[in-house]
């Protein structure tokens, strides 16, 4: 995927997330992250990205 296509597809979520707005902005990230997951089809690779996405995050309490 180009940077090109990823800015497309950030747009996309932006522009969605906005949309459902903040109440349902997490449950939106939810159903396309399971979504995407279903689709790619490789549940080690899912389990991988969801490992490297959540690095360098801090827990929220």
């Amino acid at each position: 995927m180009t940077q090109a296509e990823l800015e497309r597809v950030y747009e996309a979520m932006a522009v969605a997330i906005d949309d459902v707005g903040p109440d349902q902005g997490e449950v939106f990230l939810a159903k396309l992250a399971l979504a995407l997951a279903e689709d790619l089809g490789r549940t080690e690779r899912v389990l991988e990205v969801i490992a490297e996405c959540r690095s360098g995050l801090e827990r929220r309490d």
